[in-house]
């Protein structure tokens, strides 16, 4: 069936478009024309309700890209937000300022983490702009950089045999779970919602546990695996998205926050390993 929106063949039985997410047999047997330029969300729609809007949000043909130009921009955006990162680990600079900072306004610190944070995913959930996408995936991985910088510090350093086994773990992990949607996408395919619910149970227990000041070493384990997981699953739904310049930006950092929330487990369990 071809997509009267981008042109594209689909499967007979596809509902909607898999390059375009262009409804393929509407009630009135054609896209509606405001339905073929990118719609703008009138609100925060984040986890699972973002996924399935950006999945059947009906695009600009102009917009999509080919396959190799979406993977690569996913690539690139990805690791400028990994060298950024590993770049404020590394500086003497960056590091004591942040480690002053913390030290005499932890609760700013904190605070201000969650303001950027929050506000990064803000940006990029409600933007259909791959520039202002792009500044809110930076609005996440400053702050982020700050909290793995003050592990990093608190572990050794950058050059700390623990943080380069933590970064070398993830980095194999990440590849691992990049071939385990190759070979599996069915599996990945049928877990978003048993994750978010692991998710948010973790969260709940974890801040239980910290009130009660009981150790929290066996929740580090099974946060790791659940952000190998999810890395899976959003390299997955990276690909379920239109190809568009946007949909990469915005799929580089649900991936990039998969690994930096894995690397900080994996550090966490490597460092308390050698305490």
């Amino acid at each position: 069936m071809k997509c009267p929106n981008c042109q594209m063949e689909n499967d007979a039985s596809a509902k909607t478009c898999s390059a375009c997410g262009a409804p393929l047999s509407p009630e009135n047997g054609s896209v509606p024309p405001q339905a073929l330029k990118a719609v703008t969300n009138t609100g925060l729609v984040l986890g699972k309700k973002a996924r399935t809007l950006r999945l059947n949000t009906p695009v600009d043909p102009k917009a999509i890209i080919s396959d190799r130009a979406y993977n690569g921009a996913i690539a690139v955006v990805l690791l400028w937000g990994l060298l950024i990162n590993y770049l404020m680990c590394s500086s003497y600079a960056v590091t004591s300022a942040v480690v002053r900072f913390y030290a005499s306004n932890p609760i700013v610190f904190l605070i201000g983490y969650l303001v950027l944070a929050l506000a990064g995913i803000f940006t990029s959930a409600k933007s259909h702009n791959p520039l202002v996408s792009f500044l809110g995936y930076n609005l996440v991985v400053i702050p982020f950089g700050l909290v793995i910088t003050m592990l990093v510090w608190t572990y050794g350093g950058s050059r700390s045999p623990v943080v380069s086994e933590a970064f070398l773990y993830t980095m194999l992990i990440s590849v691992g779970m990049m071939a385990c949607v190759m070979i599996a996408p069915g599996f990945f395919s049928k877990i978003g919602g048993a994750l978010l619910g692991v998710l948010i149970g973790l969260v709940v227990c974890e801040v239980v546990l910290l009130i009660l000041g009981v150790s929290q070493s066996w929740i580090d384990w099974l946060a790791a695996g659940l952000f190998a997981l999810y890395i899976g699953y959003d390299i997955y739904r990276s690909q379920q998205y239109p190809k568009t310049l946007d949909n990469a930006v915005d799929s580089a950092l649900d991936i990039y926050m998969d690994i930096a929330n894995l690397f900080i487990r994996i550090l966490s369990i490597l460092g308390k390993r050698n305490d």
